[in-house]
């Protein structure tokens, strides 16, 4: 018995373990980023978008992306179509939009827009920390 609840408690960390901590919503994930000194990962999705169900099916599903920015980014989605609340500033009108943030919750770069592809994404995860930690310092 013992072996089988350690079996399922273990299937449940991995797959939890395998998908992005999204915070709860915007003020939360900022919150966060800022009592943690972390960059943040603002997405601008909507259900309804084959490229938003692409760029979740694909990069944000890559074992790469989520330990990246589970480990040093707090990531927040914002959904267009529950009109989730977020700063008016990041409003773009194609979705996905996905925004790197200061601790502050200010922009670091412009937007990358579309279904960004996993290489690309990985790539442009190292230049936003490496940025974000020669800031810190």
């Amino acid at each position: 018995m013992k072996k089988i609840i350690l079996t399922i408690m273990l299937l449940g960390a991995s797959i939890f373990a395998n998908e992005i901590h999204w915070a709860k919503d915007f003020q939360s994930g900022a919150e966060e980023a800022k009592k943690e000194n972390k960059p943040i990962l603002f997405v601008y999705s909507s259900h309804g978008c084959k490229y938003c169900t692409l760029l979740e099916k694909t990069t944000f599903s890559n074992k790469t992306v989520i330990d990246a920015l589970n480990k040093d980014y707090v990531s927040i989605i914002a959904y267009a179509d529950e009109r989730d609340p977020f700063p008016q500033m990041l409003w773009r009108p194609g979705t996905p939009t996905l925004w790197f943030l200061g601790a502050d919750a200010q922009p670091m770069y412009q937007p990358l827009v579309g279904a960004v592809g996993e290489d690309y994404f990985i790539e442009a995860l190292k230049v936003v920390k490496k940025e974000f930690d020669s800031k810190k310092k």
